[in-house]
């Protein structure tokens, strides 16, 4: 059985910028990533508010970016996915593929997933045309028309967000109602850019597999009507859930289920420390990713200082 000082666990920025404080500060690290490096990163076409970029760079560049710097040093690696976690005796287990490896200290970058509609379409077109961030993509849409599925509170304030940059937006909300905060709502119901389109589902995203986003098929659920709209893009803001299913028993998490922790990255489990979109925040960018990773390798590195002394 291999013993780490550290494990991180997970291969985007936060995980990335984790591992490379860590193996620079001389600290014995196994990366595990069950994908290809990036994360949420590669399902970016262009990132374009990144500090040092100001012309914009592609996710798959920035990424290739983080992996080159991270080359360059002693990194062990695992390609899959851990299945467990235990804590005995102050180490952790991590069960991954068909080998348990220990661990002093972890750090979870596992990031979140956006929660999908699940309709036809949806997958083919995103990154060309269907997004899941507006403040990322928004400025690719300016002056076209665009569709925002959802009706919480990020759906109306994302909405308010693209209705500063697009020529017409329409909010596609299942219900009747909207969920988030009436002070969204009323905004939304009386901004002229705004068409709110109530009690209708989306059946499918259409348009072409090299061009992008044409428009949406769409279906009354009080009257059963048939509908299509001309639109650019489409932006689905229906939640996102964490990756975090393995976690060990007794760790902190919110009400959905993301890993609570103070300023330095710290959980209430000792040694183990989360980053990046896996944990409960409020912005969850790439910016903000690769500060919660490095302040995770700082913390984690104080910890096995500790221990050591």
């Amino acid at each position: 059985m291999k013993t780490y000082d550290a494990v991180v666990i997970g291969g985007g920025p936060a995980g990335l910028t984790a591992a490379l404080y860590l193996v620079r500060a001389g600290v014995r690290t196994l990366l595990v990533e069950k994908l290809s490096p990036g994360g949420q990163v590669l399902m970016t076409e262009e990132i374009e508010n990144y500090p040092g970029f100001p012309k914009g760079i592609k996710g798959y560049e920035m990424v290739d970016l983080f992996v080159e710097h991270l080359s360059s040093y002693q990194l062990d690696r695992i390609s899959d996915e851990v299945r467990t976690i235990a804590h005995e005796d102050g180490v952790y287990r991590l069960s991954i593929a068909d080998e348990v490896v220990e661990a002093k200290s972890v750090i979870l970058a596992s990031g979140a997933r956006y929660k999908r509609v699940g309709t036809p379409g949806e997958e083919l077109f995103t990154g060309r045309g269907v997004s899941y961030c507006a403040l990322c993509d928004g400025n690719f849409f300016k002056g076209k028309t665009v569709a925002v599925i959802g009706g919480g509170n990020s759906a109306l304030e994302e909405s308010l967000y693209l209705s500063r940059l697009v020529e017409k937006l329409y909010l596609i909300h299942r219900r009747d109602e909207f969920r988030g905060a009436k002070c969204y709502q009323d905004k939304c119901t009386t901004h002229p850019k705004i068409q709110v389109v109530r009690s209708t589902v989306v059946d499918e995203i259409v348009g072409d597999p090299f061009k992008g986003v044409t428009g949406v098929k769409l279906s009354n659920k009080k009257t059963g009507e048939k509908s299509e709209l001309a639109v650019d893009g489409v932006f689905v803001f229906v939640g996102f859930e964490p990756v975090a299913s393995f976690v060990p028993a007794g760790l902190a998490c919110d009400k959905s289920g993301f890993v609570i922790t103070d300023c330095e990255m710290c959980t209430n489990l000792p040694g183990f420390f989360a980053a990046g979109d896996v944990r409960s925040k409020n912005c969850r960018q790439v910016a903000t990713a690769v500060g919660d990773g490095a302040t995770a390798a700082t913390a984690a590195y104080a910890y096995l200082e500790h221990l050591h002394a």
